[in-house]
């Protein structure tokens, strides 16, 4: 198709071998629609528009860097000017095409923005825009960044689009299209480019490195596709570099070294540690972490991708091939956190990776992050008290891994309670019922939680169950979510339907599990401030050295 050039096509991109020592991005950038892959909704829009000639004066490439701008402006520039005519197929071996490829026709004119943003620039552009066409059909002029022009220039440019000569196209391709005016958007056709899925990434990098005779390992490519974020030219660039760095062979050990990222064995060993609420075995994990120069800003990413699968396990389970070497890992996961759990822990992974650069340190800034998710897990809110956890035959192992933490009365009842742990009980009329003690083993959160702590068991029957809400929280009464949520773990605890009702009543409000826990925490927390008071040291401290107790730094442990 091209003289000197071998040109293949694969997953939508092409494959010219220019030379042997050019690099993957130009060696293997696209020169037709055909050979484009990701971006069919801009390709059927620019094709029809040719075919129909029916062509705009102006048109704007908007989307992140790497994902094909300029190189359809570029294939437009020869759809318009190919010597077959205005054509959305572009023969590639006339002379115009040719040229247009190797970058030396001369009524395509490419401006960078980034470095020519004066008015001056511009008003030398547009006046050369007044002459016709050298040899092609149209003028064709490229501004990459456009966002990037000063305010003159944009004015200066708003003339020429809004009366433009018949003779010429304006390609404008920008990352930020927020910093462009609205009065020169609406002069032109957008289109928005997406980012290229990490499968398509993956899929062209094994076909371009089997052409190169290079061998790799998927899990080097599966890397690269993730770095890139959506570019191929950067998951080109970084395959560039990988070849380098591993000198021949693309080796993942090698790639994750280079790219800095967390070895996934990592991502689970922190989060089966974090689901365990071991604080101490977090911090071991982060010291090896520094120990191996793992980039701790990469771990934080890799990390959010870890929670994202594990919230797909969750609600799509489909979602994760089977050939998924992880699959069997992410299941287990998804089973021990509850979905509220792994959203809370992605947003604090997403805000630690923000923060991070603000903190004292790389390593401060994710010890913290990983501190924080400890602090939110639901078991930290009886962390501070002295009673053990149940023993893991006693508590069915989905409820196990979700339940609240609850007084020390409630526990102790669980743990001594393993058969209705394990089975679902009776629900006969009139059986005696444990409303705290239920509550232990109920798979609740958020404001269904909250429903039932501030509730009392009135009564309950054969597929009924009739609670009584004291007034001052009728507001968890109207929240109709609470109560399904509320409803459908009393029908798994019994496994069969339960019908809920809620009343308000203010009869013995004060014995709600909520009031209970509460005074529960009250009386611990003066029992603490009253060992510390009576304990020898202090008060020896206090006689000898004036030393004085900080009100509020007593807690129970």
């Amino acid at each position: 198709m091209f003289e000197g050039v071998t040109l293949d096509v694969v997953n939508g991109w092409a494959r010219g071998d220019m030379s042997a020592t050019s690099v993957l991005a130009r060696k293997w950038r696209p020169r037709s629609f055909a050979q484009l892959a990701g971006q069919e909704h801009v390709v059927q829009a620019l094709s029809n528009a040719l075919m129909q000639n029916r062509l705009h004066h102006a048109y704007l490439f908007t989307g992140t860097r790497g994902v094909g701008k300029t190189t359809i402006a570029r294939i437009f520039a020869k759809s318009l000017n190919c010597e077959s005519g205005v054509t959305a197929e572009p023969c590639g071996v006339c002379s115009a095409c040719k040229e247009i490829d190797s970058g030396r026709f001369v009524d395509l004119i490419e401006l960078d923005a980034a470095s020519n943003t004066q008015v001056d620039n511009m008003r030398e552009l547009l006046e050369s825009a007044l002459y016709a066409p050298t040899s092609g059909r149209f003028k064709v002029y490229i501004i990459d960044e456009v966002h990037m022009l000063s305010k003159s220039a944009f004015n200066a440019m708003l003339k020429t689009l809004e009366e433009p000569p018949a003779h010429v196209k304006f390609i404008l391709a920008t990352t930020d299209p927020q910093k462009i005016p609205v009065t020169v958007l609406s002069r032109c056709l957008q289109f928005n480019l997406k980012q290229m899925p990490p499968a398509l990434i993956v899929s062209h990098l094994q076909y371009v490195l089997g052409q190169e005779n290079i061998p790799f390992e998927n899990g080097a490519l599966n890397l690269v596709a993730r770095a890139a974020q959506g570019s191929m030219r950067d998951a080109l660039s970084l395959m560039d570099q990988a070849i380098a760095y591993s000198s021949g062979k693309v080796d993942e050990a090698l790639v994750r070294t280079m790219l800095g990222a967390i070895d996934q064995g990592y991502l689970f060993d922190l989060m089966q540690t974090l689901r365990a609420g071991d604080g101490a075995g977090l911090l071991r994990i982060a010291d090896d972490m520094a120990l191996r120069t793992i980039a701790f800003d990469a771990a934080l990413q890799e990390m959010a991708t870890l929670l994202h699968r594990i919230a797909l396990a969750q609600t799509i389970p489909q979602a994760i091939p089977d050939d998924e070497p992880e699959r069997v890992r992410l299941m287990e996961l998804a089973q021990q956190f509850t979905p509220e759990e792994i959203q809370l822990n992605y947003q604090i992974a997403i805000h630690g990776r923000n923060e991070i650069e603000l903190a004292p340190d790389e390593y401060a800034g994710f010890t913290m992050t990983l501190l924080r998710m400890l602090a939110f897990a639901p078991q930290a809110a009886g962390a501070s008290t002295s009673v053990q956890p149940a023993a893991p035959h006693s508590v069915p192992p989905a409820a196990a891994a979700r339940a609240v933490a609850e007084p020390t009365p409630v526990k102790a009842a669980v743990a001594t309670a393993p058969a209705k742990a394990t089975a679902a009980p009776a629900m006969a009329v009139g059986a005696d019922l444990d409303w705290n003690t239920l509550l232990a083993q109920l798979n609740l959160s958020g404001m269904a939680l909250q429903l039932a702590k501030n509730s009392l068991l009135a009564s309950f029957s054969e597929g009924r169950v009739q609670l009584h809400l004291p007034p001052q929280h009728k507001h968890l009464q109207s929240n109709k979510v609470a109560q399904e949520k509320l409803q459908a773990a009393l029908s798994e605890y019994f496994a069969r339907p339960v019908r809920l009702e809620v009343e308000l009543s203010a009869s013995n409000e004060a014995a709600t599990p909520a009031v209970v826990e509460q005074q529960d925490k009250q009386n611990r927390q003066q029992q603490a401030e009253d060992a510390i008071r009576q304990d020898a040291f202090v008060r020896d401290a206090q006689a000898m050295l004036g030393a004085q107790l900080i009100e509020g730094s007593i807690s129970p442990v």
